[in-house]
């Protein structure tokens, strides 16, 4: 139970940095650099402002451990698209691989934290992402 908890906490805390605290992090100290992303694929200025908040929203309900469970599932399916969305908006638009590959590791990392949170749940089931 124990290795569970590390490796869930780990790749969870690899997710909050990444997902939460560097968008914020950017927003608050490089605010003129905060949509240069977003702006390259093509999509609007608010759009990266839209982004910041369901991302920061879904990685600390899924970190937080006494987040309703129905709750954190719906966390986990919209950071789940937001990774899928990113491969494909950067698979259409740039086709540079090193973005490409980049949401797919964070969704692999995206799929321990789901996987061993279900184990320390003590599902019987652990679904795939």
């Amino acid at each position: 139970m124990k290795k569970n908890k590390m490796i869930f906490w780990t790749a969870t805390l690899i997710l909050v940095l990444w997902e939460g605290l560097m968008p914020l992090g950017t927003l608050l100290f490089a605010p003129e650099y905060f949509n240069v992303g977003t702006k390259a694929l093509g999509y609007p200025d608010y759009f990266a402002y839209a982004l910041m908040i369901c991302k920061i929203m879904g990685v600390f309900a899924i970190a937080f451990p006494h987040t309703p469970a129905v709750l954190k599932e719906w966390a986990y399916a919209g950071v789940t698209f937001n990774l899928i969305f990113a491969f494909i908006s950067h698979a259409c638009v740039d086709q540079n691989v090193g973005f490409m590959i980049m949401p797919l590791v964070f969704l692999a990392i995206l799929s321990v934290s789901y996987i061993y949170s279900r184990k320390i749940q003590g599902s019987r089931t652990v679904a795939f992402v």
